[in-house]
C-alpha cells in the first residue's frame, strides 16, 4: 500500500488530478481542488501524501498536501454514503481546520457550500464524524497552541484560535450566502479565500461579492 509519494510534479490538471514521476515511473494522482496549486508549478520536487484506494476493478491513489488532510479523507470514506468522489468534493472547499470546525460546531451551513450536500446529509456527516474526527480537532487545536511554547504571553495563542475559529466560521456563511445568490461553489470558495479575518458576515459578504464580480 502507498502512503506517500516523493518526486516531481510532471503535469497537473484543473480537475486536481496530478502525475508524479518518481524515479521514472509517473503515478497518477486524485486530489482536491487547491492541492496542485499548493504544491507548486510543474517540475517541482514535492511530496504527496496518499491513500490508496482499492476497487475489484482499479486501485486509485489520492493525494493530499497533508497526513492530517489524508486523515479527514479517510474518516469521510468511513462516514455512512461517502465514497471518494463526495469526499474530495468535500476538502475541495473545506480546508481540514474549516471541516473539523464545522463538525465541532454542528455548522450545517458550511458543510451545505460542499455540491452533492444537502442539509439532510449536513446534518449525517455531523454525526458520523463526530468521533472520527475529534483526535484531528484536538491535534489542530494543539497546534494553534505552539506559539505559546514558543513564549507567547498566556492567552496569546489561544486567542488567535478563537479569532481563527470565528473567522472560519464567517467566511462560512459567507460562501453560503453566495451560493443562494446564484455563485457556483467553487466561485464561492475562490471569493472567499483571501476575505480578512475581521469584519462582520455582512461587511465580508460586500467584499466577497465585490470579488466575485471581479472574477466573473
Amino acid at each position: 500500500m502507498i502512503g506517500a509519494l516523493r518526486g516531481v510534479l510532471a503535469d497537473k490538471i484543473d480537475t486536481g488530478e496530478l502525475l508524479v514521476d518518481c524515479g521514472g515511473v509517473g503515478y497518477r494522482v486524485l486530489a482536491p481542488l487547491g492541492v496542485a496549486a499548493d504544491l507548486g508549478p510543474v517540475g517541482s520536487q514535492i511530496t504527496v501524501s496518499v491513500h490508496t484506494h482499492v476497487r475489484e476493478d482499479a486501485i486509485v491513489l489520492y493525494g493530499f498536501a497533508s497526513r492530517v488532510q489524508r486523515s479527514c479523507f479517510e474518516a469521510l470514506l468511513d462516514a455512512h454514503g461517502v465514497g471518494p468522489s463526495l469526499a474530495l468534493s468535500v476538502l475541495s472547499v473545506l480546508s481540514p481546520d474549516e471541516l473539523c470546525m464545522a463538525v465541532a460546531d454542528d455548522d450545517l451551513d458550511a458543510l451545505t457550500t460542499v455540491p452533492g450536500i444537502g442539509r439532510k446529509t449536513a446534518a449525517r456527516l455531523v454525526l458520523d464524524l463526530k468521533s472520527r474526527l475529534a483526535s484531528l480537532t484536538a491535534t489542530i487545536d494543539r497546534g494553534s497552541r505552539s506559539a505559546a511554547a514558543a513564549g507567547d504571553p498566556p492567552g496569546h495563542a489561544a486567542g488567535q484560535a478563537h479569532a481563527r475559529n470565528g473567522a472560519r466560521r464567517s467566511h462560512a456563511e459567507v460562501r453560503a450566502a453566495l451560493c443562494e445568490l446564484g455563485f457556483s461553489n467553487e466561485e464561492a470558495r475562490d471569493a472567499t479565500r483571501d476575505l480578512p479575518v475581521d469584519g462582520s458576515p455582512e461587511e465580508l459578504l460586500r467584499v466577497a461579492l465585490r470579488s466575485a464580480g471581479a472574477v466573473r
